[in-house]
């Protein structure tokens, strides 16, 4: 019987292997240039002071409201994710956690490998959350708004203000398990 490839898909705390800060570092440039022709203005010139990619990389191990992750397929990092607690982490009505970064390198995409990762990542962070693309970002609108309709069961907020997509929502197994 053949193995399902996206079953092989796992989620690691990055923090607890050089080798995975390292991939972190090595593939951060990849996704500076997805989100470039974006034009939000938000994403720094590199060589910038205390704008470079291992500055960026350092901000997130040190922060300990930050949590960054690694996507693995079949032992091989093939994505990186950096979830935040939020202010509010314990049970007001302001997301406990937001998704800052979510990325998958290119020759692993379109294989569900980031669908399946994300719903590891929400069930691992229980709790309320809130995931924000820019309207000029068609791809990441999509995705989420296809991810989070199946894993919520459409029992999500959205608002668009501003020019970005904000979905506001409740994760975790037992969330998922409530009818809609």
């Amino acid at each position: 019987m053949a193995s399902n490839p996206i079953m092989m898909v796992s989620v690691r705390d990055a923090r607890t292997s050089e080798s995975d800060r390292l991939w972190i570092e090595r593939v951060y440039r990849d996704y500076l240039d997805d989100l470039a022709p974006l034009n939000t203005g938000i994403f720094p010139v590199l060589g910038e002071v205390g704008h470079r990619e291992p500055d960026q990389i350092a901000r997130w191990f040190g922060d300990p409201s930050a949590f960054p992750l690694v996507i693995v397929k079949s032992a091989e990092p093939v994505g990186f994710a950096m979830v935040v607690r939020g202010a509010s982490a314990a049970g007001g009505r302001e997301p406990a956690y937001r998704m800052a970064e979510f990325f998958v390198s290119r020759p692993s995409r379109g294989l569900g490998i980031g669908n399946i990762a994300a719903q590891l990542i929400l069930d691992r962070f229980a709790g309320r959350w809130e995931i924000v693309e820019y309207l000029r970002n068609p791809g990441a609108v999509s995705f989420w708004r296809r991810v989070l309709s199946a894993y919520t069961r459409g029992n999500f907020q959205e608002r668009i203000v501003n020019g970005e997509v904000r979905q506001v929502f409740e994760s975790g197994r037992a969330a998922r398990a409530l009818p809609s």
